[in-house]
């Protein structure tokens, strides 16, 4: 089958267009047609190697984390899916491979597709709302009335989040540069911080929850809009005890990273807030919940582009600018 290719990890390494082996379902899988696939900062990072230490996937690969496309194959234990049925999905960690004609995705990965979105709206959602999700609903468990600032609003994640974020009951502040204000506020957010020109850290205060998608300073600042409780949420690191315990990393390994997020723990700790580290998991369940969410209008995709599958390394480029609107998406069909 054709796929991209990851041949060596690199800084925008071009992924190759070539031919890999027909995936073998197992007995708790789904093999999927895929018709679309979803592009992520998390492939970007996998193909930089930033990930080497925590995600230790060995090249030759196939990256990809976000699927749309149609069952051909259920294997013998799978009972919620038949062939012919529009899916999409996340596929969990040691079974990516999106960028592919075709993928073998465990039966609890995977949910029916909304209804009422195209395949490549549908390959937008899954690991972005997924990501919102286990921040705001699991991790953070927002209430009405509590107050929750969203950085990078007009991004993949915080498109999502804010709209989840809203359903929940909660007031919604988010970080945007001018030309994406628009934008967000749409979505749902109440207060809209221009990046350039606004210091964030000034404007806010009082905050229950803090989702973070940035760098080490913006994660810092943060502690200074939450109340004393609050929970500052990082997804883009340093990980923490929690995340290295769950993940059974070796003993070096969690030294190098317990010290990485050292000085943002003991700082938490300092201001009364509880910091945390999340890192994503596949759900098959929650994007069914999602689903519901979409196909009454709660919560929809935001795509910034949609490219041929052939044009994979052009989309990729879109996304490396840190300045794409929601999601960009690739097509096969």
């Amino acid at each position: 089958m054709k796929a991209f290719i990851l041949d060596r990890y690199g800084k925008k390494q071009a992924l190759r267009l070539g031919d890999m082996p027909e995936p073998v379902p197992g007995p708790d899988d789904v093999l999927v047609a895929v018709e679309a696939a979803g592009l992520n900062q998390l492939d970007s990072k996998i193909r930089d190697g930033a990930f080497k230490p925590i995600l230790p996937y060995k090249p030759p690969l196939v990256l990809g984390h976000d699927l749309a496309g149609t069952v051909v194959q259920v294997g013998a234990k799978v009972r919620r899916f038949k062939a012919g049925d529009a899916v999409y999905a996340r596929p969990r960690d040691g079974q990516i491979g999106t960028f592919a004609e075709r993928i073998a995705v465990k039966e609890a990965d995977l949910a029916l597709k909304p209804a009422n979105l195209t395949m490549a709206e549908a390959a937008s959602i899954p690991l972005v709302g997924l990501t919102a999700w286990q921040v705001l609903v699991e991790r953070a468990q927002i209430k009405p009335g509590q107050k929750v600032l969203i950085h990078a609003g007009s991004g993949g994640v915080g498109t999502s989040a804010i709209q989840l974020a809203k359903h929940l009951g909660a007031t919604v502040a988010t970080t945007a540069s001018a030309a994406n204000a628009a934008l967000v506020r749409e979505l749902g957010a109440d207060i809209v911080i221009n990046y350039r020109s606004q210091k964030f850290e000034e404007e806010l205060s009082g905050y229950d929850v803090v989702l973070n998608s940035l760098d080490a300073a913006t994660l810092e600042k943060s502690l200074r809009v939450l109340k004393p409780g609050g929970k500052l949420i990082s997804i883009s690191g340093p990980p923490d005890p929690a995340f290295e315990r769950a993940r059974g990393l070796n003993v070096a390994i969690r030294l190098v990273l317990r010290m990485m997020s050292a000085g943002i723990r003991r700082k938490a700790k300092r201001a009364g807030v509880d910091y945390s580290f999340l890192f994503m998991h596949a759900d098959g369940g929650q994007l069914g919940r999602i689903a519901k969410l979409i196909e009454d209008g709660t919560i929809r995709p935001v795509v910034d582009g949609v490219f041929p599958f052939e044009q994979l390394n052009e989309a990729f480029a879109t996304i490396d600018t840190g300045r794409a609107k929601g999601k960009a998406v690739v097509t096969l069909k």
